[in-house]
């Protein structure tokens, strides 16, 4: 999707997005003229529609400029996580076959590794200033006209899946061709579901790289709002900003309502959120406590969805929906669901199996057909790999993903409830949950938590977290032991890399409960 350039000739000079680091703020005219010159040279250097370009940057303001000129010209774009390493970033552009390169000063010690190792890529381009191997981004578009290129068609993004239980995957929506200037269907429903107006004053605390945070962003460009871009999330600047700017929507994972929550009462309190009309929240469950605490602190203004980058359908669920069915992400706004067992039998109201979702969004893996292939069952119904149920109403509950199951004794656990508990105790700031080798029973239960005080870490507040479990959970889902990190492996996207948590506890069993140590998660 491209900005509408409507606004760009109705209201010039209102701010298309402001960057909140700097409070540089970008009008509509200037991101309209920038996005055709970045249009324009795209063309010129040979570049057609359907030719990829891939992206590595931090929040700047130049990222939806390139978006947009990379969209103008008719092609595919990928964004890539700056939390990846060079390797994963090499994968990447080499699988997309991206043509062009384009990094920021900021990554120029990761660049500088690519360099050489990207043979599908003929231009490398940096935002913000130049190392060897790179071109200026600003000095090679700044020649060009600011006008759109003739028969303009619009792009679209292929984005990775976030790899959390393997090499990601580039996922290709399979739509029809939107023209120039003509918002998709899918977003007019997005726009109505949560009032986005061209008054609108988006809060966009997450990195543009993911998905959500990019099309809700060109969403609320597409309407004539503006985006605030935030270079990365810290809990008393949120609240600053909402008050500061007079913020009407925003975004956010339950990472960040936690972290805002466990500020102190009186840092909280202190802000002015009375703006706040809309705050969704998506990519990962959001425990019960959390979000009833949210609610009482914002008032009825929360509004959850469930999807995914696949996009095969939409999920959703607003405040006073929530109140009365805890706990659910809500119902089927797009596409149909489908629970089923591991025989692709439909399951009755209250039973958790796979979730499928039917007459959705069509998606192909990139490069990867068997992986696409798996992820339909024989009446074309896709999932990705989660699991939950739907009650008598039709509201959905997510159970976990189906790769995190743990399977102690015979028995399938669901970490995901340990987790959302563990991060309710006033000492845990984060938590983790997965199965490690256990010679009897195959796996057992690991906790692995981020304390709010790290000097607190030890042996006393591992028995005294394993105690809190136990008081809330059958035994059988609590932790047999709880280890200690500073930080975990979260992206800002809100979800967990539990691989790289898992990894060091599988690498030397070499046979435990039948699994090998090659099948190791």
């Amino acid at each position: 999707m491209k900005h509408n350039r409507v606004h760009e000739m109705k209201t010039p000079d209102h701010p298309a997005y402001i960057m909140a680091l700097t409070g540089e703020a970008i009008t509509y005219r200037q991101l309209e003229e920038r996005a055709n010159q970045c249009s324009q040279f795209f063309w010129d250097i040979g570049l057609r529609p359907g030719d990829h370009i891939a992206i590595f940057m931090e929040n700047n303001s130049r990222f939806l400029e390139i978006v947009s000129g990379a969209s103008g010209a008719g092609l595919v774009y990928t964004a890539i996580s700056t939390h990846l390493t060079a390797s994963e970033i090499e994968y990447i552009v080499n699988d997309c076959a991206a043509r062009i390169f384009v990094t920021s000063h900021a990554k120029r010690d990761i660049a500088a590794e690519l360099a050489g190792s990207m043979p599908d890529v003929h231009t490398r381009l940096m935002v913000g200033g130049t190392i060897a191997g790179y071109d200026s981004y600003e000095k090679k578009t700044r020649g060009y006209p600011s006008t759109p290129i003739a028969n303009e068609t619009i792009g679209k993004a292929m984005l990775y899946s976030s790899g959390t239980t393997g090499r990601p995957k580039g996922v290709v929506n399979i739509a029809d061709e939107t023209p120039p200037e003509t918002v998709p269907q899918s977003a007019l429903g997005l726009m109505l579901l949560y009032s986005f107006t061209p008054d609108t004053v988006y809060l966009s605390p997450a990195p543009l790289y993911h998905s959500a945070p990019l099309n809700f962003c060109l969403m609320i460009l597409a309407l004539g709002g503006t985006v605030i871009i935030m270079d990365r999330f810290e809990a008393t600047e949120a609240l600053h900003l909402i008050e500061t700017y007079r913020v009407t929507h925003s975004q956010w994972v339950p990472t960040m309502f936690i972290r805002m929550l466990k500020l102190p009462e009186q840092q909280r309190h202190r802000f002015d959120l009375s703006s706040l009309k809309v705050a969704i929240h998506a990519a990962a469950p959001c425990p019960i406590p959390v979000k009833q605490q949210m609610i009482d602190w914002w008032g009825p203004v929360i509004f959850e969805y469930y999807a995914g980058t696949e996009a095969n359908g939409f999920v959703a669920i607003n405040t006073e929906e929530w109140l009365t069915h805890k706990g659910s992400v809500g119902k089927a706004i797009f596409g149909v669901i489908h629970i089923l067992d591991d025989q692709g039998n439909e399951l009755p109201s209250g039973e958790a199996g796979s979730i499928y979702m039917a007459d959705g969004n069509r998606f192909a893996y990139h490069n990867d057909p068997k992986k696409t292939e798996s992820s339909r069952n024989d009446q074309g119904w896709s999932t990705m790999g989660d699991v939950g149920f739907l009650d008598e109403e039709g509201f959905l509950y997510l159970t976990d993903r189906k790769a995190d199951m743990i399977i102690s004794g015979g028995v399938n656990i669901y970490p995901q409830e340990t987790e959302n508990l563990l991060v309710t105790h006033l000492q845990v700031a984060d938590a983790a949950v997965f199965g490690i080798p256990n010679e009897d029973f195959g796996e057992e239960v690991k906790a692995v938590v981020q304390p709010i005080n790290m000097a607190e870490a030890g042996p006393e507040l591992e028995q005294l977290l394993i105690a809190f479990c136990q008081e809330n959970l059958s035994r059988i889902k609590c932790p047999r032991s709880i280890d200690f990190q500073e930080q975990l492996p979260r992206y800002p996207t809100g979800k967990l890399f539990k691989r790289l948590l898992k990894e060091p506890y599988w690498k030397d069993a070499s046979l435990v409960g039948g699994l090998s140590k090659e099948e190791a998660p």
